[in-house]
């Protein structure tokens, strides 16, 4: 007789769980319940944002390296990017390098960011002779489209004195020319496919500026300087490169990091989930499941909008097969989940705790939901 067949694939639950740790408590809780009379496949997941590379590594067999590399101001920072186990492919974060958490709250100033160090990043893959680079563009503390990856990776972004122009977004507005002479050869022959989660343009009211600047220091005046900044930018790219990208969804993303990856690095843009659903080969390890568990940190109104748990449960009802979610903590209007394809949600908690302990006791949580799951499936 045939096993049943559960597929456990759930996001990292953040300052908690990787996802791969994630994984292995709910095989933990669902083992001490069915012993060896079922077929356990563990598939981390993620969305793109954090935990992106650490999941594709673990999916992909892959290995974790470190560079140091130019922080969003100036100063330097070792970031962590990954290869995978056949060398093919490399994931980077561009948080790692340029993310908004590296940059206190009191000192948060999208004038003078720089996404030179995730440039940075995309060189050290190109030296691993890798075919793909798969780069994800949450958490950015920048908002200059993508220029100081440019920079770092070969191009020249000129004034009209035709002197380099200096680092960050407002800069921007003084750029006359952008010099691709020297742009790094190798990107020709990698393909890179950027993990994109919003569909913002670059510019205007719904722009990189006006919706994200805010959240990265920028006040009223400075969301105006930072749109006007970005336009001159278009301007110039689009003079150099021949293409107009700031109406393309995704192009605003992560300051206009977006931008400057259609028009300098011809990246494709994709849900995050969605690659890494494509990446970890999901769709042919979960047709024959009987049963798919995923889950995150929190599941509220929110998920519903690219997370995890609805991209694998998307992904699973292809085959219509069952989904719970099991989670840390059930939000405002978590329901609305239930009509994206997921069956059941859970939260972990046991009973009134502090945030410290829940994160603390995260796996063993995680782990007597997943047991308790497991005992209503035996009476069903």
């Amino acid at each position: 007789m045939k096993k049943k067949k559960i597929v456990i694939a759930p996001d990292s639950f953040k300052e908690s769980m990787t996802a791969q740790q994630a994984a292995e408590a709910i095989a933990k809780g669902v083992k001490s319940v069915f012993q060896d009379k079922l077929d356990l496949e563990l598939i981390p997941m993620a969305d793109g944002g954090e935990g992106t590379i650490q999941s594709l590594a673990d999916a992909l067999d892959g290995t974790t390296h470190s560079k140091k590399v130019t922080g969003p101001l100036g100063n330097s920072v070792i970031a962590n990017y990954a290869i995978s186990g056949d060398k093919t492919t490399a994931i980077i974060e561009m948080a790692e390098a340029s993310g908004i958490a590296l940059v206190p709250s009191e000192i948060r100033n999208p004038l003078k960011t720089t996404t030179h160090g995730t440039g940075q990043l995309i060189q050290a893959a190109l030296d691993h002779n890798v075919e793909k680079i798969i780069l994800g563009i949450g958490g950015s503390a920048t908002n200059d489209g993508g220029a100081g990856m440019v920079e770092a990776l070969g191009g020249k972004l000129l004034n009209s004195e035709g002197n380099s122009i200096p680092s960050g977004g407002g800069s921007l507005i003084d750029l006359d020319d952008i010099d691709l002479s020297n742009l790094d050869k190798r990107l020709q022959d990698v393909q890179i496919i950027v993990a994109c989660d919003v569909d913002n343009p670059l510019l205007g009211e719904y722009g990189a500026s006006a919706i994200y600047g805010p959240q990265k220091g920028a006040d009223k005046k400075m969301v105006s300087d930072l749109d006007s900044a970005l336009s001159n930018y278009h301007d110039v790219l689009e003079r150099v490169t021949k293409k107009s990208v700031k109406d393309i969804p995704g192009a605003g993303a992560a300051g206009g990091l977006g931008a400057g990856l259609l028009a300098f690095l011809h990246a494709k843009l994709e849900p995050g989930v969605e690659i890494v659903l494509k990446e970890t080969n999901f769709y042919e390890r979960v047709v024959d499941a009987d049963l798919v568990l995923t889950g995150e940190g929190k599941i509220d109104g929110q998920t519903i909008y690219g997370k995890t748990p609805i991209g694998v449960a998307k992904a699973t009802k292809r085959f219509n097969i069952p989904v719970i979610a099991l989670s840390g903590t059930l939000g405002t209007d978590y329901e609305k989940v239930y009509n994206h394809g997921i069956d059941a949600a859970f939260s972990i908690v046991q009973g009134p705790c502090d945030l410290e302990d829940a994160l603390k006791n995260g796996p063993n949580y995680l782990e007597g939901l997943a047991r308790n799951v497991a005992k209503l499936l035996v009476i069903h």
